[in-house]
């Protein structure tokens, strides 16, 4: 008995085989179609209303690279960068990625995504780190990333211990490691 395929809903947007043929590699991610990105290991996905979608993907991979945590998922990163897909944040965003592309050399950014050499980003964060771009960035992401209690369990981190009477009596004198 063979099965038939059902016809696709055109009212819930793209098929599989449509979203898997129209990607088109972006660096980490996957350009699907007008503000829709997805990683290359499917680990994340987002949609963006304001950014262009190989934008995003740049400003996570820059996320990653300026806070880089092997442990912890670029869904967490994605989730840090968000915030940036507004009306007021994008064209400082959009020109500052520009700007991350020209001090690439005229190679872009997202060419050394697809290469994978992390230190090759790093050196050229680091031509930049002193651009307003750049601080704000770093600094956005300092609460993004880490005020995210899905991320604390990865650092130890039990959070606030007030409610719970403080750390004197939940393992602040546990001294194992003497």
């Amino acid at each position: 008995m063979t099965q038939q395929a059902e016809p696709r809903d055109r009212s819930r947007g793209l098929s599989r085989r449509q979203l898997l043929s129209r990607s088109t590699a972006a660096g980490a991610a996957f350009v699907i179609g007008p503000g829709f990105i997805a990683a290359k290991d499917a680990a994340w996905a987002a949609e963006t209303s304001v950014l262009k979608p190989a934008t995003f993907a740049t400003l996570v991979q820059m996320a990653r690279d300026i806070y880089p945590h092997d442990h912890v998922g670029d869904e967490f990163y994605v989730i840090a960068v968000k915030g940036y897909d507004t009306e007021g944040a994008a064209p400082g965003i959009e020109a500052g990625i520009a700007s991350l592309d020209a001090a690439a050399q005229g190679k872009g950014f997202a060419s050394y995504l697809d290469t994978g050499w992390e230190r090759d980003r790093v050196d050229i964060l680091r031509g930049i780190e002193d651009s307003l771009f750049f601080q704000q960035i770093r600094g956005g992401l300092v609460t993004g990333l880490y005020n995210q209690k899905a991320v604390w369990p990865y650092f130890g981190y039990e959070g606030e211990s007030y409610s719970q009477g403080g750390y004197i009596d939940r393992g602040f004198d546990d001294i194992n490691w003497l």
